[in-house]
């Protein structure tokens, strides 16, 4: 654990966790992204891995093997259950030196000009909801992985 990490410290206290669990092991930790908002766009999942290692050149052969499974489940997930068309990964670790993934769902009838990962939250079909919006689609994710899971 890295004292400065916000990655790290957030699996040192459980209350830091915000947004809701989709799944959690020994190796990676899933939830829906959370904003200090009204309103969440619906379908910015979070793959955290929970061991401090800032790029995916510092994953253990094992964790790799654990986030490509996990990372495909998740974007299976968000096609079958949310009828997302299309979905953005994307790994930065600009601002959080600790390997995470972000999967974004892009939905059918997104203008051309609002596809990116960060673009398609600001366009005009751009799905948003309250927590509990958030809470049932976790539910709906998590419910697909686990009857998906050993595909």
């Amino acid at each position: 654990m890295e004292s400065d990490c916000f990655i790290c410290e957030k699996y040192q206290d459980d209350s830091k966790i915000v947004g809701a669990k989709i799944f959690e092991n020994d190796l990676f930790y899933i939830g829906h992204i959370h904003i200090e908002s009204d309103e969440h766009y619906l379908g910015h999942i979070m793959l955290d891995l929970k061991r401090h290692a800032p790029t995916l050149a510092d994953l253990t052969i094992d964790e790799a093997k654990e986030y490509g499974r996990l990372s495909v489940l998740l974007s299976k997930a968000l096609k079958e259950s949310e009828g997302a068309e299309h979905i953005y990964a994307l790994v930065s670790g600009n601002s959080v030196p600790h390997f995470h993934l972000h999967l974004i769902a892009r939905y059918p009838g997104t203008p051309d000009e609002f596809w990116g990962p960060m673009e398609v939250r600001k366009a005009p079909n751009a799905r948003k909801g309250s927590e509990r919006e958030v809470e049932h689609l976790c539910q709906r994710v998590k419910s697909y992985m686990e009857l998906n899971a050993y595909e």
